[in-house]
């Protein structure tokens, strides 16, 4: 009875802040649509690599690419997120790679491959200052009420479109070929771009911005690092996604596109598959942190249990999958591993937009985006090396991750046990962001007033 008033409860928080929150709702769209293209792109890309080179490491190298091009930009990204205005930022971003998704279209023979890899070097380059600054701005534009409803709903439209786009992006691959997916993402980074200019932000700008050189830049990057080992508990927090990233995600994503190539061909060249695994994968990310959120609520200690037992439920998945008994068995595997992956993301990300002050929140989450990524793109190539050198098959690789993920479940458990004290939420007086939201105020005003606080304490 308990557990179903609080799932009515954190269900009308969610479309109370999408009815009420006008900013939040611009982003928000601006979101699903962007991510819809996103995974047309991913699917389109990852079946055109593997049918034009048909290797296992080249697959490997175009998530390496992936991985490793907004982790050489995560110093500049994470500066920029604090010095300069985020919705700017945001638009910049979205018709940069509009422009950049085109170029797709050339990809047209196996000496061309090149070019996708430097087009997607591009692409995921611009996306290093995206992602950052968007998470950097959640704060600005919800009041301390809506936080966690905004970010578990923003976790879950990632998943949401992940399981729509990828599925369609896989039947229009499999159906129509890859080049209509490019078309879609330009596409859809515009529309993005439009709503998002329908946000109403204002941002104060960080100490010494006036200094635009690189070497500042770099300094107040430092800065951010320094402040995250100050504070060894967001430090720890900020390593989760590239922990479940090294022993699960990038592999896995190598595996999947093998998966579909090789053993569980379905459309041309395995992209409809490919496109049916991806889907599962964010039902699973969209379903397990929105129901675990019914008794977690936003509480620290309960979270962060929740974040030991994501990386048990991800190597379930993955024991589940190694036999590869059939494909419904797989996809079964693939859903649990998405449950445990998706507990993982938005439950760490919550704590951080809890934790930190405005004035190092993109640098903290540009570092976070970094490590992921390094880790995301370090566990890709060593799956494609793995698979194309024949020492493990697939069925043996995927029993290696399920061992291994109990690794950081383990360091985490210890962490808890034997760390310091965890660090105290910032405060903030929430009775000025709602009652700003109320009367129609942009939150930002409130957030800025925090924000100036903040920096003078």
């Amino acid at each position: 009875m308990k557990a179903n008033i609080e799932a009515e409860r954190n269900l009308s928080g969610y479309l109370e802040l999408v009815q009420n929150n006008r900013n939040f709702r611009y982003l928000w769209l601006g979101q699903i649509v962007s991510l819809l293209g996103d995974w047309f792109n991913l699917i389109a890309s990852a079946s055109l690599v593997a049918s034009l080179t048909e290797s296992g490491l080249a697959v490997g190298g175009l998530f390496v690419v992936r991985m490793l091009a907004p982790f050489l930009v995560s110093p500049l990204a994470g500066v920029a997120a604090d010095r300069y205005n985020r919705k700017r930022l945001l638009i910049a971003a979205d018709l940069a790679r509009a422009v950049v998704l085109l170029g797709f279209l050339l990809v047209r023979e196996p000496q061309h491959v090149w070019l996708l890899y430097t087009l997607t070097a591009l692409q995921l380059g611009i996306s290093g200052f995206f992602f950052p600054t968007r998470n950097a701005i959640l704060p600005d534009i919800v009041s301390r009420r809506e936080l966690g409803a905004a970010n578990a709903l923003s976790s879950a439209t990632w998943s949401v479109m992940l399981a729509f786009g990828a599925a369609l992006g896989g039947v229009v691959a499999g159906e129509w070929g890859v080049y209509p997916s490019f078309i879609v993402d330009a596409l859809t980074f515009a529309l993005s771009a439009l709503l998002i200019g329908q946000v109403v932000y204002r941002h104060a700008p960080a100490d010494g911005s006036e200094d635009h050189s690189v070497a500042a830049a770099l300094k107040e990057y430092a800065g951010g690092l320094r402040y995250m080992w100050q504070n060894k508990d967001i430090m720890v927090i900020a390593w989760h996604k590239a922990a479940i990233s090294l022993v699960v995600s990038g592999a896995f994503q190598v595996v999947q596109v093998t998966l579909a190539e090789r053993i569980f061909v379905i459309g041309e060249g395995g992209g409809t598959g490919l496109g049916i695994m991806y889907a599962t994968v964010g039902i699973g990310t969209g379903v397990g942190p929105i129901f675990l959120r019914r008794y977690t609520g936003d509480r620290s200690r309960p979270m962060r249990i929740a974040l030991g037992l994501s990386y048990v439920v991800a190597a379930i998945g993955l024991a589940i999958m190694a036999p590869l008994a059939s494909f419904p068995v797989v996809l079964l595997g693939i859903l649990l591993r998405g449950f445990g992956s998706g507990i993982n993301w938005v439950f760490s990300t919550q704590l951080l937009l809890q934790l930190l002050p405005d004035r190092v929140r993109g640098r903290v989450f540009s570092t976070e985006f970094a490590l992921l990524t390094l880790t995301n793109a370090t566990g890709a190539a060593i799956g494609g090396l793995v698979l194309d050198a024949q020492q493990f098959d697939l069925s043996t690789l995927l029993w290696w991750m399920a061992a291994l993920t109990f690794v950081p479940a383990a360091l985490w458990f210890l962490w808890m046990v034997f760390g310091p004290e965890p660090a105290t939420p910032q405060a903030a007086p929430e009775d000025e962001n709602d009652a700003s939201a109320q009367e129609g105020v942009p939150p930002t005003e409130g957030a800025l007033t925090r924000s100036s606080h903040l920096q003078r304490r």
